[in-house]
């Protein structure tokens, strides 16, 4: 089979290559100086401005100045790290340097009709040119990382403009996140543009939105992260925020804060089973981790229940189920007791306990004998019981207040003995 044969090349033999391969060299500089004149000519008329932007997107690369553009429409000018504008590579124009521009949000005025005649700009750039939004999403990572170089009413402008960004979907909200950076947090910085973008939310867009952002953004578990280390604390967190009238914000924290307590909560209570504690021990752990993240009693003894359930692998066979989980409970019954000390807490657990009977259809028939062995072991009282068989009951309730009738019966005549005798006496 023939091979073909390469052609000999001459030495310093030039290899012509098409225009279009060759790349155009990276001038950020040239970009700037085209768009600083462009903006300068519109002045402040916001849409002679954006017809500039229109035209001039045929005629340079946006796809590879974007960071560079959004730069300039923010700041004024090209950015440097640290967030000053730089001063390189300027042009004169009538002997004087061009280096930035006050069509920008930095040089716009700070109330919120200005703010949202250059959101305008905004849009309809990032509509005419859909590639622009990822670009202009990491913009944003950027800038928030410079907000040390910028003045007070630089990072107030910004935060408001951010809040317009997030509500028109521009950018998502977990680009907040990278304002945990360290030296962001240090200074308070993190905390203060936080704060002044929430403030802004909840007046032009509503409160329900703003903690849907806080959802969406990832935040609501995570704004003890945005405050200095020597500051963490749940009283100065709840002093920052409400005294800018951010209470709901507040209670979202407390809620999710909770909530991962409660988590912590219960992985250390399988621990804890699994290590063998003895119940002083267990109770004691779960008593230091519930006072200092303020869980109520009446969460954590459905937690308890929840995770001593969990423990035993139940027998299939319903006759002998029940034999089981009496005997299960039973042995647990010191660390029931220890967080059922209020009626709501011993409601809250029967309430759970019809629930998982409810749900777990062998366990159906069992009811009303775990209800008796808390009863006989001071887990719940009797007044509760009562309570629970006149208003308290939901799921199953034909059911299980079928299974409850007779005791409830004899709780009724017991008491009213004890009421006779009482009389007697």
């Amino acid at each position: 089979m023939s091979q073909k044969t390469e052609k000999p090349v001459l030495s310093g033999q030039r290899i012509k290559t098409r225009k279009r391969d060759e790349k155009e060299k990276y001038d950020p500089f040239g970009f700037r100086d085209f768009i600083l004149a462009g903006l300068n000519s519109a002045g402040t008329d916001l849409e002679a401005i954006w017809k500039f932007l229109d035209q001039a997107g045929s005629k340079v690369d946006y796809r590879r100045y974007g960071e560079v553009l959004f730069d300039i429409l923010i700041a004024g000018g090209l950015l440097v790290p640290g967030g000053s504008i730089s001063q390189d590579g300027s042009i004169s124009q009538d002997g004087d340097k061009l280096w930035k521009t006050n069509a920008c949000v930095f040089e716009a005025p700070e109330d919120m009709v200005s703010m949202r005649n250059y959101e305008q700009v905004f849009i309809k750039l990032m509509r005419r040119y859909k590639y622009l939004e990822k670009m202009f999403e990491e913009e944003m990572k950027k800038i928030l990382l410079f907000i040390k170089g910028f003045s007070d009413i630089e990072r107030i402008k910004l935060a408001r403009m951010t809040t317009l960004w997030i509500s028109n979907g521009s950018i998502p909200p977990t680009v907040l996140q990278v304002l945990t950076n360290e030296h962001l947090i240090k200074d308070g910085l993190a905390l203060e543009f936080l704060i002044e973008l929430f403030v802004t939310y909840k007046q032009e867009v509503g409160n329900a939105h703003l903690l849907t952002v806080l959802k969406k953004g990832g935040l609501e578990g995570r704004l003890m992260d945005f405050l200095p280390p020597n500051k963490r604390t749940e009283e100065n967190l709840r002093a920052q925020f409400e005294e800018k009238g951010l209470s709901d914000v507040v209670k979202l924290h407390l809620a999710q804060a909770s909530q991962e307590a409660k988590r912590n909560l219960e992985i250390q209570l399988h621990d804890d089973f699994n290590d063998n504690k003895n119940m002083k021990e267990i109770i004691s752990n779960i008593k230091e981790l519930s006072s200092k993240h303020d869980i109520p009693e009446h969460e954590i003894i459905v937690l308890v229940w929840t995770v001593v359930m969990t423990q035993v692998e139940w027998n299939k066979k319903e006759e002998l189920l029940a034999d089981q989980a009496l005997k299960h409970l039973k042995q647990y019954s010191p660390l029931f007791s220890a967080f059922s000390t209020t009626a709501r807490s011993e409601l809250a657990l029967m309430l759970k306990v019809q629930e998982y009977c409810y749900e777990n259809m062998n366990f159906m028939r069992v009811f009303q004998k775990i209800i008796l062995l808390f009863y006989k072991t001071d887990v719940l009282t009797e007044e509760v019981i009562l309570k629970w068989y006149k208003e308290g009951h939901s799921k199953g309730k034909t059911t299980f207040l079928e299974q409850m009738k007779k005791f409830i019966e004899w709780l009724q005549n017991a008491e009213e003995e004890s009421e006779s005798g009482e009389d007697e006496d």
